[in-house]
Order: structure tokens, then C-alpha cells, then sequence
């Protein structure tokens, strides 16, 4: 994920920043230097550094290019404009992760129209593709589990327990359709990781319905 959450948000807490930033977000054209000076009262120092800090955050683009009509020598360096990022970011407590439920969703639902393949088949074969992407280019099993969202926690058997569900409203609302997904994308974790540990559905309040069974190797 290219940027932070919560780092980009809490940027926007300076006034003088998010005024930037709604000026860049507004505006038709990309937005120069000068141009959000002027338009907001600052001097250029004070822009540059907002832009910049907001670029930084990710909530920015940014591109190099010379006023219309001016080029060739003399035409000094071309101007940095920035425009509102076209990366979306949103921040849940506790951490959720609705859209790869529905990524996993339109990719099983299409390949199932163009195929005829039965889509929760197809949905579970997905999923389990997409877990072992995953665990293949992990760490570890906590670090992927970690940063899934799903909270792991050692359990006094040598399980692990998973303090959160990335995906619980869908899951109190589906609960078969997500509890399924859940099981083979943590599958496929697991086994791209190379790790031990089974995932199996066992639900229980306040934790994912997946438990992650300690196996000897």
C-alpha cells in the first residue's frame, strides 16, 4: 500500500494544509506553486512546503511542465503542478479490509459467467489463490496475518487465535459466503508461508470465525 492511512489523514489537521489540499482537490487544472500562494495569502515557501508534505503523504501527485506557450532556452525550468492522487484512503477501527472481499468477489463472478464454473467454487478457489500470493511473498505467518488486519493472537495450545475480523460486517451479514472466504484465503496464507498451522472455522465471540490449528511439521 503505497501510503499510511492514518499519517495522510492526520496531515490534513493543519488549516493551512487542508486548505491546500481543497484548493489542489477543487481545481480543474494541476495546481503550481505561485498559484496556491496567491490564491490562499501564503508566500510560495509556505505552499512548497504544504504541497510537498501532502505529495509526501501520498494524497498529492505530482509532474514537471513548462507554461503553455513557453519553451526552448530561456524558458527556465518547468514548474512543479500537483493534483489530487487518484489513490483512495480510508481508515476503520478496528482495521477492515471490505475491498478485497469485493475484488475477490468480481474476479470469482466473472471468470464463473465466462466459464459456467459454479461461482462459490470459483470464489474459494480465488481466494486461496490470493492468500498464497500473499503468504509466498511474507515474512512470516504473523507478519502476513498482521498485516491482513486479523490481529494474531498465541493461543495456550500453540494455536493462534485471530483478534480481528478484517471483514465482520460482511461477515455478520454473509456469514457463510465470508466465513468461507476467510477459511481458504487463510489457507492459502499458510501454505504460501510454508507454516504449520491449519486454518479451521471455529467461531467465537470477539474473534474471527478462523482459528489457526498448530500442526507438527
Amino acid at each position: 500500500m503505497p501510503s499510511r492511512p492514518v499519517p495522510a489523514l492526520a496531515a490534513l489537521d493543519d488549516p493551512v494544509r487542508r486548505a491546500v489540499f481543497d484548493l489542489v482537490a477543487r481545481s480543474d487544472t494541476p495546481v503550481g506553486r505561485d498559484a496556491a500562494a496567491e490564491a490562499l495569502g501564503v508566500s510560495r515557501r509556505v505552499a512548497a512546503f504544504h504541497l510537498d508534505r501532502l505529495a509526501d503523504e501520498g494524497l498529492l501527485e505530482f509532474e514537471f511542465r513548462r507554461p503553455e506557450g513557453r519553451g526552448g532556452p530561456g524558458a527556465g525550468r518547468p514548474a512543479k503542478l500537483y493534483r489530487r492522487a487518484a489513490e483512495e484512503i480510508a481508515v476503520s477501527v478496528p482495521e477492515r479490509h471490505y475491498e478485497v472481499v469485493g475484488a475477490l468477489l468480481a474476479a470469482a463472478v466473472t471468470e464463473a459467467i465466462d466459464t459456467g464454473a459454479d461461482v462459490r467454487e470459483t470464489l474459494n478457489r480465488t481466494a486461496y489463490s490470493a492468500g498464497r500470493a500473499v503468504g509466498e511473498q511474507a515474512e512470516g505467518l504473523l507478519p502476513a496475518l498482521t498485516e491482513a488486519g486479523y490481529e494474531p493472537r498465541p493461543a495456550d495450545d500453540g494455536d493462534l487465535v485471530l483478534g480481528n475480523c478484517p471483514f465482520h460486517r460482511l461477515a455478520k451479514q454473509y456469514t457463510a459466503l465470508v466465513c468461507g472466504v476467510n477459511l481458504h484465503l487463510l489457507r492459502g496464507v499458510t501454505e504460501g508461508v510454508g507454516d504449520p498451522h491449519v486454518p479451521v472455522l471455529d467461531p467465537a465471540p470477539g474473534y474471527c470465525c478462523v482459528r489457526l490449528q498448530r500442526q507438527s511439521r
